[in-house]
């Protein structure tokens, strides 16, 4: 709307100033109607009307308040965040993400105007101080513009959207900061009201300013708003002081070296009963990850990088933590990968002059060391490319992915993949999501199908290693029992080696007990023919002697069988006839 007001008459001037703050109070009046019915598309409609009163009227609280309420209503935090972001009190404009053009001069005025504006939006009127007479009404007057006046400038309402719309970005001490701020201010203003109203009994909205029409709106808040919003703010601040008080053990016991104390805490944040904000979740998740990784579980902090990464994909912190996981388990081409994707984010900063995402997210790299980064990047993925041309691709550690040691059982290898198995399965790779609010609820598909495909590939890798593992340790086995095997024999063939001799012995001397008696059967076969010579002159009968020889030979026998000696023994025939 191109309008040149001077060349307008004082007459024309004022039809059109009335007749477009008609226009702006009729849309403030229709907007507050729909937003009152808390129906999603009524809001969505309010929304219009009231981006064309603030084009009418770009200053008017009424709407701009109106407006932030929407939006809060339809759960479009970054749109409050863009909108309010002089309030926020870390956001800083930093001289390495600002322009070249903007000189540090600049940069602390704007500092300072930020500061100022976070205590009072606006400076202090220059009062008269000339001497008048006293008079009641006119201090009634006064105290009664200055508290209308106060109330419009200070804007509580800036500080309990904002601060709840900060609690939902994950700017928790932020939030904390704001809620604490409007929370004050409002009771400050509530009680201001209830005094005057109690002893003056008049209100303050039907009070005039000079230049206002008799239809003008109240410029102050209405007292029910500030009674709803009493309890909210209260149990919101409980639950961010709850969460910080979490975290802040955590990061101290992360910072003590007391890695499952750590993990602990942050485990009891982001599996909590009560859902947490995205961004505050991304950091739990990588502080997470950091403690697994300093533990030694490696599976369990790629799974944290993976939910990092599908809640943030432009998460420097998260891409450079698992590229050093797969670089710990030599699993170079993932860790390539990442590393490919990290030096596209740092080319995309560099091109843009600006780290990714809105003004007041909170990064863990500051843009003048992106330079740096890069370069010592690149030569970290030439040396990559070089080692995987030479043919180092398939020596991937495991043992270290799963989690267990070098020679183990197989009931440890089967106890610790059953549980990575049950914890990183794909279809629970979801589940995490229903406790996190997300900034926005159009994104969750997207989200969803991230954490999908990275769960899915860890899970791949952990069976693949299970498979691995598994054949190691049935060859170790097999390999055992045959060691076991060949020791078994080698101890029975020294053993029967060891009894040899003695059975030597035990044959020799048999053999020469056999020897002596044959001597002797021989002797006495000499003696018998001798005696039987004689007997034969003497006339002595033959048959006393006979069977003598037959009963030694069956002693001999009975002897040679006991000690198992089947050795062929000669014997002289002649000598068995008796």
């Amino acid at each position: 709307m191109a309008i040149t007001t001077h060349s307008l008459s004082a007459t024309e001037r004022k039809h059109w100033w009335l007749t477009n703050r008609k226009i702006v109070e009729k849309y403030v009046k229709d907007a507050r109607s729909l937003i009152a019915t808390q129906d999603q598309r009524e809001i969505a409609s309010a929304l219009n009307l009231l981006d064309a009163a603030l084009a009418i009227s770009p200053r008017l609280d009424q709407a701009l308040e109106l407006r932030a309420r929407a939006l809060l209503y339809l759960r479009r935090f970054k749109e409050i965040a863009d909108m309010l972001q002089d309030y926020i009190p870390s956001l800083r404009i930093n001289d390495d993400s600002s322009s070249s053009s903007v000189s540090s001069d600049t940069s602390s005025q704007q500092l300072s105007r930020e500061g100022v504006k976070l205590l009072s939006p606006s400076e202090s009127p220059v009062r008269d101080q000339s001497f008048k007479c006293f008079s009641v009404s006119d201090l009634k007057k006064k105290v009664m513009a200055g508290l209308c006046k106060t109330c419009e400038k200070e804007g509580q309402w800036r500080y309990l959207v904002l601060g709840e719309a900060c609690c939902h970005l994950g700017l928790m001490e932020d939030a904390m900061v704001l809620l604490q701020t409007g929370k004050r201010l409002a009771s400050a203003t509530l009680r201001r009201e209830s005094v005057c109203w109690s002893q003056d009994s008049f209100n303050v909205t039907n009070f005039q300013f000079s230049g206002d029409g008799p239809n003008a709106p109240p410029t102050t808040p209405p007292r029910s708003l500030l009674a709803a919003d009493s309890e909210s703010v209260t149990q919101l601040l409980g639950h961010i002081k709850f969460l910080l008080r979490r975290r802040a053990a955590a990061m101290a016991a992360l910072d003590a070296g007391l890695y499952s104390e750590a993990i602990r805490h942050f485990s009891k944040i982001v599996d909590g009963r009560r859902s947490a904000s995205q961004s505050f979740l991304v950091e739990c998740y990588i502080h997470r990850a950091s403690a697994h990784r300093s533990a030694g579980r490696i599976a369990e902090s790629i799974a944290d990088c993976n939910r990092t990464l599908a809640l943030d994909p432009a998460c420097i912190q998260a891409l450079e933590i698992r590229a050093s996981l797969f670089e710990t388990i030599r699993c170079l081409p993932d860790s390539l990968h990442d590393l490919e994707h990290l030096k596209l984010l740092y080319n995309s900063i560099l091109r843009d002059r600006k780290l990714p995402g809105p003004a007041w997210k909170r990064h863990n790299v500051r843009y003048r060391e992106i330079p740096g980064k890069l370069c010592t990047l690149t030569i970290k993925i030439q040396e990559l490319k070089q080692r995987l041309a030479s043919g180092e691709t398939g020596n991937v550690d495991y043992y270290a992915l799963i989690g267990v040691r070098r020679g183990c059982s197989r009931s440890e290898l089967e106890r610790a993949h059953l549980l990575l198995s049950l914890r990183h399965k794909p279809d629970k790779s979801t589940g995490f999501i229903e406790r996190c609010e997300l900034a926005d609820e159009r994104d969750i598909e997207s989200v969803k199908e991230r954490a999908k495909m990275s769960s899915l590939l860890l899970y791949r890798l952990v069976q693949k290693g299970y498979t691995n593992v598994m054949s190691n340790i049935m060859d170790e086995e097999a390999a055992e029992k045959q060691r076991k095997k060949s020791a078994l024999q080698a101890i029975q063939a020294q053993k029967e080696k060891a009894n040899e001799p003695e059975l030597m012995s035990k044959v020799e001397c048999i053999r020469s007990n056999v020897e002596n008696n044959n001597d002797n059967n021989n002797n006495n076969v000499a003696q018998m023919s001798q005696n039987k010579s004689m007997v034969c002159s003497s006339t002595v009968n033959p048959a006393m002697f006979q069977g003598v020889f037959c009963r030694d030979i069956a002693v001999v026998g009975n002897l040679l069988s006991q000690v198992g000696f089947n050795r062929s023994m000669p014997v002289k025939y002649e000598a068995l006839s008796c």
